[in-house]
């Protein structure tokens, strides 16, 4: 991997910092939201402090427009969606995926016509590793959702490679950039980018023996001290932020309501550096220029079709 970055711009991101999640009932007694709070209530009170959020539950389920939509009108205007791609497409795939992908392109449809869809999260699990069948499948499921703001996150390894940072550019796909713990096996921590729209980092904490354990109590139990997010901030999010017109960043450790901390602190850490983050929900960000439909023809890299796929015990996180 000698990959390049790419030179910095003179301008800088306008940064959203978020939260993988936000309905969870233990954030009530964590006491991110105010007692009695229904799950009802909570996309507003979260969207009060921040400016964009990470969809789970679109993981688990496939999204259905109606219930999309009722969402979306929760939240103030300018707030900003990142959706995960639904697992029977990334974990669990079968004959027919195209079907779903399809299912899952006509769900999320409102918050891409409100132009409230930041990013179409593909998180992959660390079986997913650089075969050719898995580099056949991904090359036909990103043809398949072509016209989405799309972005890719790797667990494994084997996918720190050039080519395929080359293959993401040529597609106009976003690669993310993951915090999680130093283990053997796992894709690493990189600031490079794949689209100059935007760049996308995930915090997953730094539990090691949590994340050897695969237990979601444990894996994601972690509260970032404010030295690990400045060292984050000066080796990955400024880069990042030269580059690029746009950052979307999300805490994933959301145990005990410790991802809406790490992020608040973010934002301060962010604003005394200088940097510019979004501010107020209502403020107009920047739109993500889309590929246009069907502009990612297949190179050498991803070319084939669909190879098998092994379901996956991994969670949605």
């Amino acid at each position: 991997m000698n990959r390049q970055s790419a030179p910095a711009s003179s301008s800088t991101a306008v940064l959203y910092v978020g939260t993988s999640g936000y309905p969870y009932p233990e954030w009530v007694e964590a006491g991110f939201y105010p007692p009695g709070t229904s799950q009802r209530q909570m996309l507003a009170w979260y969207a009060e402090r921040f400016s964009c959020a990470e969809l789970n539950y679109t993981w688990y389920q496939m999204p259905k427009a109606e219930a999309v939509e009722r969402q979306r009108r929760q939240a103030p205007a300018r707030f900003l969606f990142a959706a995960k791609l639904t697992r029977t497409l990334t974990h669990e795939a079968n004959e027919n995926w195209r079907a779903q992908a399809a299912q899952y392109r006509d769900g999320i449809a409102p918050l891409l016509q409100a132009r409230q869809l930041a990013a179409v999260l593909l998180q992959w699990p660390a079986s997913f590793d650089r075969s050719m069948a898995h580099r056949r499948y991904l090359a036909a499921l990103l043809d398949e959702l072509s016209g989405l703001p799309l972005a890719v996150e790797f667990r494994h390894e084997s996918w720190a490679h050039d080519r395929v940072f080359a293959e993401l550019e040529r597609r106009k796909v976003t690669l993310v950039t993951v915090d999680a713990p130093r283990l053997q096996g796992l894709f690493p921590t990189l600031a490079i980018v794949t689209h100059p729209a935007q760049f996308y980092v995930r915090f997953h904490g730094r539990n090691a023996a949590g994340w050897r354990s695969g237990q979601l109590q444990s894996q994601f139990d972690y509260l970032y001290s404010e030295a690990e997010l400045r060292e984050r901030i000066e080796q990955t999010i400024e880069p990042l932020a030269g580059k690029t017109r746009r950052g979307l960043l999300f805490f994933n450790n959301h145990v005990r309501a410790q991802a809406p901390k790490n992020a608040q602190t973010l934002i301060r850490l962010l604003l005394e550096k200088g940097l510019q983050t979004s501010g107020s929900p209502s403020k107009n960000p920047s739109p993500c220029p889309l590929p246009p439909r069907g502009a990612g023809d297949r190179q050498p890299l991803f070319r084939g079709a669909a190879g098998d796929r092994s379901s996956s015990e991994e969670d949605a996180s």
